[in-house]
């Protein structure tokens, strides 16, 4: 079997059982990732077994078991993922926002951005409804702290907040009202999709108005 193409994930934020030191270990890890997320998009989150995913990848078992163990590992490993293209995202656009000139509209920049990502994630709406619980749950706590974080960057950066302080609490919130409409946003028809959007750009600017 052909080995799939992979992008290199970023490797201090993926969870493994044993950390890829080597160039040929960390291209095996990375078309594993790969193949399992082609797994969850045509098959659902049951044909991630490890036998399974390391034929799609074209590594062996042995080689693959002592990083991604089992189902779970797996799962996390695509989960943690998704979660770093999403903070590397919010990370840029703070950058981006700091830079330009004239400065850049932060609400509907990102908004558009994660968008993008989510649009491109079937496999991980697949995995959140499927996974709860032990360390993907912890996992998925950190991930938000670190993305209100970013947010408050962002507002601080847009001058759209007084202070830190205030910048901290305004983006926590901020970031769970547009993390909960995005997941219904792309849950729901098409149709529907860019007019929830649309009313998800007006919130979040009427709330940030300085």
């Amino acid at each position: 079997m052909t080995p799939l193409a992979a992008t290199e994930p970023d490797w201090d934020r993926i969870p493994l059982q044993r950390a890829p030191r080597q160039q040929r270990s960390r291209e095996k890890v990375a078309r594993a990732l790969a193949a399992a997320s082609g797994l969850v998009t045509r098959e659902g989150v049951a044909a991630l077994t490890l036998p399974r995913v390391a034929e799609a990848a074209g590594v062996s078992v042995g080689a693959l078991y002592q990083y991604l163990p089992d189902r779970d590992a797996i799962v996390r490993a695509l989960v943690a993922e998704y979660h770093a293209r999403l903070e590397a995202l919010l990370e840029n656009a703070v950058v981006l926002t700091r830079e330009s000139t004239p400065p850049v509209d932060p609400v509907g920049h990102v908004i558009d951005a994660v968008a993008e990502v989510y649009r491109d994630r079937d496999v991980v709406r697949t995995l959140g409804t499927a996974s709860t619980g032990g360390l993907i749950d912890a996992d998925r706590a950190a991930h938000k702290q670190r993305m209100a974080e970013a947010a408050a960057r962002l507002l601080h950066a847009s001058g759209l907040t007084r202070d830190e302080t205030d910048a901290t609490a305004r983006a926590r919130v901020a970031f769970l009202a547009a993390d909960a409409v995005l997941h219904d946003a792309f849950a729901a028809p098409p149709a529907a999709e860019e007019q929830t959007l649309q009313e998800l750009r007006l919130l979040l600017r009427r709330y940030l108005q300085p």
